[in-house]
């Protein structure tokens, strides 16, 4: 059947990123353990080796046995889903992921709604209005976005509304005087935080909807079934909701999936400029630190994440466009 087909697909996409993702990180270059080792030996005033044996015997890990051997045991822990361990701050990659997640699903989340339901709304209008003033302008905003990186529309409303209005905050989740909880004050600071990083994803993003939804709906407006509505005059308005609209959503069903997939990595420079503790901060910090334990995980959680997107809506499409059908 094609959707035992598709599902074992994706777990064999999910193994093969798994392992290279492996091989690549343990072939990195730095030794994360040498530079632990070097402020342990400062610190206790010991000999770099013993610091190094110190730090091996402490983590767990001992880089020079075969390749193999730390593969398969990596593997077996994945299988029960530990998705490793942090050598900095020498905790599990899931205890990390349990603290920065909800913060990375809630902001991604809400800008990625908020970006795709203004963009494919601005789709339909230029699509429809191609020869009004409306159509260069979002045109040339969503190429100007595109061709501008995350981390300076984020330093742009950074330097503007943080640091020189002063309206919002520049770091941080929530306030620190406050404490976590279901309470109007923390639920307030937690919005009022988000706000700019939210603004400044969604401002990247609305562009890239519009664009797609307009390419949809120009090949909707073409079709037969539409010139047959409007020869039954029906509202204009009816048209391109019940018909434009219906049948050009539909092809950017899979896209929104794999964002929605995706944002489990993390918007690394805009979590990282508002200095957000979602997972891209995290994943930022595990390369600079060379963090390759926290590294791997976060990437195998973006991989699983994704595929999982891909899967959900590879099955689930055929029932939202009955002109698909799932073969047996």
């Amino acid at each position: 059947m094609r959707w035992l087909r598709r599902v074992l697909l994706a777990l064999f996409t999910i193994w093969l990123v798994a392992t290279l993702t492996f091989v690549v990180v343990e072939q990195a270059p730095g030794d994360i353990f040498y530079l632990m080792a070097q402020e342990i030996a400062q610190a206790r005033g010991v000999s770099i080796e013993v610091a190094y044996a110190q730090v091996r015997s402490m983590v767990g890990y001992d880089p020079t046995r075969p390749l193999l051997q730390r593969y398969m045991e990596w593997m077996g822990e994945l299988l029960r889903g530990n998705l490793g361990f942090s050598y900095f701050y020498r905790i599990s990659v899931n205890q990390i992921l349990f603290q920065a997640l909800p913060w990375t699903v809630f902001v991604l989340s809400a800008a990625l709604l908020l970006s795709f339901t203004i963009g494919v709304l601005l789709g339909l209008v230029i699509a429809v209005r191609r020869r009004t003033w409306l159509d260069p302008l979002i045109t040339g905003y969503a190429s100007l976005t595109d061709a501008t990186p995350d981390y300076l529309t984020a330093l742009l409303l950074l330097i503007l509304f943080a640091l020189q209005l002063k309206w919002f905050p520049s770091k941080g989740a929530y306030d620190s005087s406050l404490t976590p909880g279901f309470n109007l004050s923390f639920l307030l600071s937690v919005l009022h935080h988000a706000a700019l990083p939210i603004t400044a994803y969604t401002l990247e993003n609305i562009g890239a909807w519009a664009l797609a939804m307009k390419g949809s709906a120009i090949s909707v407006l073409g079709e037969d079934f539409i010139a047959f509505a409007r020869a039954r005059g029906l509202r204009e308005s009816r048209v391109l909701t019940h018909y434009v609209g219906r049948n050009a959503i539909l092809p950017m069903v899979t896209g929104l999936a794999l964002a929605f997939g995706g944002m489990f990595g993390g918007s690394v420079l805009i979590e990282t400029v508002f200095h957000y503790p979602g997972i891209g901060w995290f994943f930022k910090f595990a390369l600079d630190h060379r963090d390759y334990g926290m590294m791997r995980g976060l990437l195998i959680l973006t991989t699983v994440a994704i595929v999982t997107a891909n899967l959900v809506t590879d099955l689930i499409y055929p029932l939202l466009d009955p002109r698909i059908r799932m073969e047996d």
